[in-house]
Protein backbone atom coordinates (compact mmCIF):
# COMPACT_ATOMS: atom_id res chain seq x y z
CA UNK A 1 0.00 0.00 0.00
CA UNK A 2 1.57 3.38 -1.07
CA UNK A 3 0.08 5.45 1.94
CA UNK A 4 1.70 2.70 4.46
CA UNK A 5 4.76 2.85 2.74
CA UNK A 6 4.89 6.51 2.67
CA UNK A 7 4.35 6.49 6.50
CA UNK A 8 7.50 3.77 7.24
CA UNK A 9 9.52 5.86 5.31
CA UNK A 10 8.35 8.86 6.88
CA UNK A 11 9.31 7.62 10.79
CA UNK A 12 12.40 6.06 9.64
CA UNK A 13 13.55 8.98 7.92
CA UNK A 14 14.18 7.69 4.68
CA UNK A 15 12.40 10.29 2.39
CA UNK A 16 14.30 13.18 1.17
CA UNK A 17 11.83 14.64 -1.36
CA UNK A 18 7.92 14.64 -1.93
CA UNK A 19 6.20 16.06 -4.43
CA UNK A 20 9.04 17.91 -6.10
CA UNK A 21 9.58 19.14 -2.78
CA UNK A 22 13.01 18.44 -1.10
CA UNK A 23 13.63 18.24 2.24
CA UNK A 24 14.82 15.84 5.31
CA UNK A 25 14.63 18.10 8.06
CA UNK A 26 11.56 17.27 10.97
CA UNK A 27 9.82 20.77 9.40
CA UNK A 28 9.48 19.38 5.89
CA UNK A 29 8.78 16.12 6.84
CA UNK A 30 5.47 18.00 8.84
CA UNK A 31 4.16 19.71 5.94
CA UNK A 32 4.92 15.83 3.44
CA UNK A 33 2.42 14.83 5.82
CA UNK A 34 -0.18 17.68 5.87
CA UNK A 35 0.05 17.84 2.11
CA UNK A 36 -0.79 13.60 2.13
CA UNK A 37 -3.64 14.29 4.96
CA UNK A 38 -5.39 17.83 3.29
CA UNK A 39 -5.26 16.24 -0.44
CA UNK A 40 -8.04 13.94 0.03
CA UNK A 41 -10.45 16.85 0.92
CA UNK A 42 -11.89 20.10 -1.21
CA UNK A 43 -11.42 22.44 1.91
CA UNK A 44 -9.75 25.22 0.99
CA UNK A 45 -5.89 25.63 2.19
CA UNK A 46 -3.80 28.89 2.64
CA UNK A 47 -0.12 28.25 3.02
CA UNK A 48 2.26 31.29 4.00
CA UNK A 49 5.77 31.56 4.27
CA UNK A 50 8.61 34.08 2.95
CA UNK A 51 9.29 35.07 -0.62
CA UNK A 52 10.91 31.86 -2.36
CA UNK A 53 9.86 28.99 0.04
CA UNK A 54 8.44 26.96 -2.62
CA UNK A 55 4.54 27.58 -1.81
CA UNK A 56 3.40 27.15 -5.15
CA UNK A 57 5.58 23.45 -5.05
CA UNK A 58 3.20 22.53 -2.12
CA UNK A 59 0.17 23.58 -3.45
CA UNK A 60 0.78 21.59 -6.70
CA UNK A 61 1.75 18.65 -4.54
CA UNK A 62 -1.55 18.84 -3.00
CA UNK A 63 -3.20 19.08 -6.48
CA UNK A 64 -0.83 16.14 -7.76
CA UNK A 65 -2.50 14.23 -4.39
CA UNK A 66 -5.68 14.41 -4.53
CA UNK A 67 -8.62 13.06 -6.94
CA UNK A 68 -8.45 16.35 -9.37
CA UNK A 69 -4.87 15.23 -10.21
CA UNK A 70 -6.02 14.63 -13.64
CA UNK A 71 -7.27 18.08 -14.21
CA UNK A 72 -5.40 21.61 -14.48
CA UNK A 73 -3.98 23.30 -11.75
CA UNK A 74 -4.23 26.87 -12.75
CA UNK A 75 -1.66 28.98 -10.75
CA UNK A 76 -2.40 32.82 -10.50
CA UNK A 77 -0.54 35.87 -8.91
CA UNK A 78 -2.75 38.29 -7.64
CA UNK A 79 0.05 40.48 -7.57
CA UNK A 80 1.59 40.83 -11.00
CA UNK A 81 -1.72 41.19 -12.18
CA UNK A 82 -3.21 44.95 -12.84
CA UNK A 83 -6.12 45.82 -11.21
CA UNK A 84 -8.31 46.85 -14.35
CA UNK A 85 -7.52 43.39 -15.57
CA UNK A 86 -7.45 40.55 -12.64
CA UNK A 87 -11.49 39.78 -13.19
CA UNK A 88 -11.36 39.80 -16.29
CA UNK A 89 -8.62 37.17 -15.93
CA UNK A 90 -9.80 35.44 -12.82
CA UNK A 91 -13.59 35.10 -14.32
CA UNK A 92 -13.39 35.90 -17.96
CA UNK A 93 -15.38 38.40 -20.05
CA UNK A 94 -18.07 38.76 -22.77
CA UNK A 95 -17.09 40.05 -26.71
CA UNK A 96 -17.62 43.62 -26.08
CA UNK A 97 -17.50 44.23 -22.15
CA UNK A 98 -14.47 46.97 -22.38
CA UNK A 99 -12.10 48.51 -25.00
CA UNK A 100 -9.99 45.52 -26.57
CA UNK A 101 -12.46 42.88 -25.41
CA UNK A 102 -12.93 41.78 -28.95
CA UNK A 103 -14.13 37.88 -28.02
CA UNK A 104 -15.18 35.86 -25.35
CA UNK A 105 -12.54 34.77 -22.80
CA UNK A 106 -12.85 32.20 -20.70
CA UNK A 107 -11.49 33.34 -16.73
CA UNK A 108 -8.98 31.61 -14.84
CA UNK A 109 -11.58 29.72 -12.77
CA UNK A 110 -13.13 28.76 -15.74
CA UNK A 111 -10.10 26.97 -17.00
CA UNK A 112 -9.52 25.04 -13.94
CA UNK A 113 -12.99 23.54 -13.90
CA UNK A 114 -12.39 19.97 -12.04
CA UNK A 115 -9.15 20.98 -11.22
CA UNK A 116 -7.28 23.94 -8.63
CA UNK A 117 -7.01 27.24 -8.58
CA UNK A 118 -3.99 28.66 -6.62
CA UNK A 119 -4.35 32.54 -5.67
CA UNK A 120 -0.32 33.11 -4.92
CA UNK A 121 -0.12 36.57 -2.90
CA UNK A 122 -3.75 37.09 -2.47
CA UNK A 123 -3.34 39.43 0.11
CA UNK A 124 -2.64 42.13 -3.13
CA UNK A 125 -6.15 41.78 -4.11
CA UNK A 126 -8.06 44.91 -3.83
CA UNK A 127 -11.06 45.32 -1.58
CA UNK A 128 -13.35 45.49 -4.73
CA UNK A 129 -11.60 41.95 -5.82
CA UNK A 130 -11.82 40.56 -2.50
CA UNK A 131 -15.46 40.62 -2.09
CA UNK A 132 -15.86 39.04 -5.77
CA UNK A 133 -13.70 36.36 -4.73
CA UNK A 134 -15.65 35.91 -1.49
CA UNK A 135 -18.76 35.74 -3.23
CA UNK A 136 -17.55 32.72 -5.05
CA UNK A 137 -16.13 30.86 -2.42
CA UNK A 138 -19.55 31.13 -0.91
CA UNK A 139 -22.04 30.48 -3.90
CA UNK A 140 -19.82 28.35 -6.03
CA UNK A 141 -21.03 30.97 -9.26
CA UNK A 142 -19.97 34.14 -10.89
CA UNK A 143 -20.72 36.36 -14.23
CA UNK A 144 -17.73 36.41 -16.68
CA UNK A 145 -17.15 40.63 -16.89
CA UNK A 146 -20.11 42.36 -19.05
CA UNK A 147 -21.96 39.34 -19.06
CA UNK A 148 -25.30 38.88 -16.93
CA UNK A 149 -25.33 34.90 -17.13
CA UNK A 150 -23.96 32.83 -13.89
CA UNK A 151 -21.41 30.16 -14.40
CA UNK A 152 -20.14 27.75 -12.07
CA UNK A 153 -17.69 25.60 -11.68
CA UNK A 154 -16.04 22.79 -9.39
CA UNK A 155 -12.71 23.85 -8.44
CA UNK A 156 -10.74 23.52 -5.28
CA UNK A 157 -8.81 26.89 -4.14
CA UNK A 158 -5.19 27.24 -2.74
CA UNK A 159 -4.31 30.37 -1.34
CA UNK A 160 -0.72 31.80 -0.47
CA UNK A 161 1.00 34.97 0.47
CA UNK A 162 4.20 35.82 2.24
CA UNK A 163 2.13 38.63 4.53
CA UNK A 164 0.93 37.64 7.43
CA UNK A 165 -3.11 37.56 6.68
CA UNK A 166 -4.18 37.95 10.41
CA UNK A 167 -2.39 41.00 11.03
CA UNK A 168 -3.45 42.24 7.56
CA UNK A 169 -7.16 41.72 8.86
CA UNK A 170 -6.24 43.53 12.27
CA UNK A 171 -5.29 46.74 10.20
CA UNK A 172 -8.18 46.51 8.01
CA UNK A 173 -6.37 45.73 4.68
CA UNK A 174 -8.22 42.35 4.07
CA UNK A 175 -11.74 41.05 4.71
CA UNK A 176 -12.32 39.21 7.57
CA UNK A 177 -14.76 37.60 6.38
CA UNK A 178 -12.82 36.12 2.92
CA UNK A 179 -9.77 35.34 5.83
CA UNK A 180 -11.62 32.52 7.40
CA UNK A 181 -13.18 31.19 4.07
CA UNK A 182 -9.63 30.81 3.03
CA UNK A 183 -7.54 29.81 5.66
CA UNK A 184 -9.79 26.55 6.30
CA UNK A 185 -6.94 24.59 6.64
CA UNK A 186 -3.15 26.49 7.32
CA UNK A 187 0.21 25.30 6.50
CA UNK A 188 3.60 27.72 6.68
CA UNK A 189 6.50 26.92 5.61
CA UNK A 190 9.62 27.72 7.61
CA UNK A 191 11.94 29.82 5.92
CA UNK A 192 15.39 27.85 4.36
CA UNK A 193 17.70 29.57 7.35
CA UNK A 194 15.28 27.39 10.07
CA UNK A 195 16.00 24.14 7.95
CA UNK A 196 19.82 23.78 7.11
CA UNK A 197 20.11 20.41 7.22
CA UNK A 198 18.26 20.66 3.75
CA UNK A 199 20.76 22.62 2.02
CA UNK A 200 23.32 20.09 1.29
CA UNK A 201 20.08 17.72 -0.85
CA UNK A 202 18.96 21.24 -2.39
CA UNK A 203 22.13 21.60 -3.77
CA UNK A 204 22.67 18.04 -5.21
CA UNK A 205 19.69 18.49 -7.01
CA UNK A 206 20.26 21.60 -8.48
CA UNK A 207 23.31 20.47 -9.85
CA UNK A 208 22.55 17.15 -10.89
CA UNK A 209 19.52 19.07 -12.71
CA UNK A 210 21.48 21.71 -13.94
CA UNK A 211 24.47 19.15 -15.33
CA UNK A 212 21.55 17.09 -17.12
CA UNK A 213 20.80 20.07 -18.98
CA UNK A 214 23.70 21.17 -20.07
CA UNK A 215 25.21 17.62 -20.65
CA UNK A 216 28.44 18.43 -18.02
CA UNK A 217 29.78 16.66 -15.63
CA UNK A 218 28.08 16.56 -11.82
CA UNK A 219 30.22 19.05 -10.35
CA UNK A 220 31.07 18.89 -6.64
CA UNK A 221 31.25 21.54 -3.61
CA UNK A 222 34.46 22.57 -1.95
CA UNK A 223 34.15 22.22 1.77
CA UNK A 224 34.93 25.44 2.69
CA UNK A 225 32.37 26.49 -0.18
CA UNK A 226 29.85 24.20 1.45
CA UNK A 227 30.87 25.92 4.63
CA UNK A 228 29.46 29.87 3.50
CA UNK A 229 26.60 28.08 1.96
CA UNK A 230 25.71 27.04 5.33
CA UNK A 231 26.62 30.01 7.19
CA UNK A 232 24.64 32.62 4.89
CA UNK A 233 21.61 33.09 6.32
CA UNK A 234 19.27 32.76 2.92
CA UNK A 235 16.84 35.63 3.01
CA UNK A 236 15.96 34.90 -0.58
CA UNK A 237 15.06 30.81 0.68
CA UNK A 238 15.18 28.12 -1.78
CA UNK A 239 14.71 30.06 -4.76
CA UNK A 240 17.63 32.69 -3.82
CA UNK A 241 20.05 29.41 -3.65
CA UNK A 242 18.62 27.68 -6.61
CA UNK A 243 19.88 31.32 -8.18
CA UNK A 244 23.74 31.03 -6.27
CA UNK A 245 24.03 27.37 -7.26
CA UNK A 246 23.36 28.23 -10.98
CA UNK A 247 25.56 30.94 -10.52
CA UNK A 248 28.20 28.82 -9.23
CA UNK A 249 27.86 26.50 -11.93
CA UNK A 250 28.15 28.95 -15.09
CA UNK A 251 31.57 30.52 -12.96
CA UNK A 252 33.27 27.42 -12.13
CA UNK A 253 35.74 26.36 -14.74
CA UNK A 254 36.89 22.73 -13.19
CA UNK A 255 34.63 20.23 -11.57
CA UNK A 256 34.53 21.77 -7.76
CA UNK A 257 32.71 24.95 -7.03
CA UNK A 258 35.41 26.86 -4.94
CA UNK A 259 34.77 29.76 -2.71
CA UNK A 260 35.39 32.08 -5.57
CA UNK A 261 32.71 30.56 -7.48
CA UNK A 262 29.96 31.86 -6.05
CA UNK A 263 28.07 34.80 -5.57
CA UNK A 264 29.51 38.01 -4.00
CA UNK A 265 27.09 38.27 -1.23
CA UNK A 266 28.09 34.73 0.02
CA UNK A 267 31.89 35.92 -0.29
CA UNK A 268 30.75 38.44 1.91
CA UNK A 269 29.87 35.36 4.55
CA UNK A 270 33.53 34.77 4.11
CA UNK A 271 35.08 37.73 4.96
CA UNK A 272 33.16 38.14 8.11
CA UNK A 273 34.08 34.66 9.06
CA UNK A 274 37.89 35.75 8.75
CA UNK A 275 37.42 39.17 10.61
CA UNK A 276 36.06 37.25 13.24
CA UNK A 277 39.14 34.70 13.63
CA UNK A 278 38.58 31.22 14.62
CA UNK A 279 36.19 31.34 17.14
CA UNK A 280 33.15 30.22 15.41
CA UNK A 281 29.33 29.99 16.97
CA UNK A 282 27.80 26.85 16.26
CA UNK A 283 23.99 25.36 15.66
CA UNK A 284 22.34 22.45 15.95
CA UNK A 285 20.91 22.69 12.57
CA UNK A 286 24.12 23.53 10.94
CA UNK A 287 26.29 20.38 12.94
CA UNK A 288 23.37 18.16 12.01
CA UNK A 289 23.80 18.80 8.20
CA UNK A 290 28.08 18.51 7.91
CA UNK A 291 27.39 15.13 9.59
CA UNK A 292 24.76 14.06 6.99
CA UNK A 293 27.46 15.65 4.12
CA UNK A 294 30.32 13.82 5.74
CA UNK A 295 28.38 10.61 6.33
CA UNK A 296 28.62 11.00 9.93
CA UNK A 297 32.40 11.72 9.87
CA UNK A 298 33.12 14.12 12.68
CA UNK A 299 36.52 15.08 11.35
CA UNK A 300 35.77 16.29 7.37
CA UNK A 301 32.33 17.78 9.28
CA UNK A 302 34.80 19.95 11.73
CA UNK A 303 36.44 21.23 8.73
CA UNK A 304 33.72 21.87 6.90
CA UNK A 305 32.13 24.26 9.70
CA UNK A 306 35.09 26.13 9.64
CA UNK A 307 36.40 24.64 13.38
CA UNK A 308 38.42 22.69 15.03
CA UNK A 309 37.34 18.86 16.05
CA UNK A 310 37.58 19.56 19.70
CA UNK A 311 35.02 22.49 19.39
CA UNK A 312 32.77 20.26 17.38
CA UNK A 313 33.37 17.14 20.05
CA UNK A 314 32.21 20.29 22.74
CA UNK A 315 29.39 21.42 21.09
CA UNK A 316 27.90 17.65 20.64
CA UNK A 317 28.57 16.80 24.34
CA UNK A 318 26.42 19.75 24.94
CA UNK A 319 24.46 19.53 22.31
CA UNK A 320 23.73 15.54 21.48
CA UNK A 321 20.43 15.51 19.75
CA UNK A 322 22.78 17.94 17.36
CA UNK A 323 24.67 14.05 16.33
CA UNK A 324 21.02 12.31 16.10
CA UNK A 325 21.66 12.19 12.02
CA UNK A 326 18.78 9.62 9.92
Amino acid sequence: DVTDLFSLRLQAGKLTSFGNIIGQDHKMYKIFKHIRDVSSYDYPVHISGETGTGKELVANAIHSESSRNGAPFVPINCGALPEGLIESELFGHVKGAFSGAIRDKKGRFEMADGGTVFLDEVAELSNNMQSKLLRFLQENNFERVGDEHTRSVDVRVISATNKNLKEAVKKGQFREDLYYRLNVIPIHIPPLRERKIDIPLLIERFLLDAGERYSRDPLKVADESMSLLLDYSWPGNVRELQNAIQFAFVKCSSNIIEPHDLPIELREVEKKISRRGPAKKLNIEGVRAALIKTGGNKAKAAKLLGVGRATLYRFLGDHPEAGEIR
